[in-house]
């Protein structure tokens, strides 16, 4: 059995919406200091849709596929369905991840929830 599944190695050989958003209006960076991951969600938002969103992640392939798929996720949806955004819901898009690597799938929900935070504090405007 493969450690990792094909829908993960391809979100790591190929990462979706890889870079950074210059105006971006909600933007949420977190770490973890036992493995050294630290990513970074930039969020462009217009009439409560994520119209675009962009990653930086320096980390383990885990990491940049869970922050890739993450992205993939919320990427024009309504604010109330990516605040619903969970790291479960992050490893079954990647057809699953061993357990010592959950945590980049955990990562990848809160950075998507600190930049809600960021765009509420920026913005006013409730989620």
């Amino acid at each position: 059995m493969a450690l990792y599944s094909e829908k993960l190695m391809e979100h790591f050989r190929n990462p979706r919406n890889l870079g950074f958003i210059e105006d971006a209006n909600g933007i949420g960076e977190v770490g973890n200091a036992k493995c050294g991951d630290i990513m970074k969600i930039y969020l462009k938002i217009e009439d409560d849709i994520v119209k675009d969103v962009k990653f930086e992640t320096f980390g383990c392939g885990s990491a940049i596929a869970s922050s890739s798929m993450a992205t993939e996720l919320i990427k024009g949806k309504r604010l109330n369905e990516v605040k619903q955004l969970t790291n479960k819901a992050v490893a079954e898009a990647l057809d699953g991840m061993p357990p010592h690597k959950m945590h980049c799938s955990v990562l990848a929900e809160e950075a998507v929830l600190a930049a809600l935070k960021d765009y509420t504090e920026r913005t006013g405007k409730t989620v």
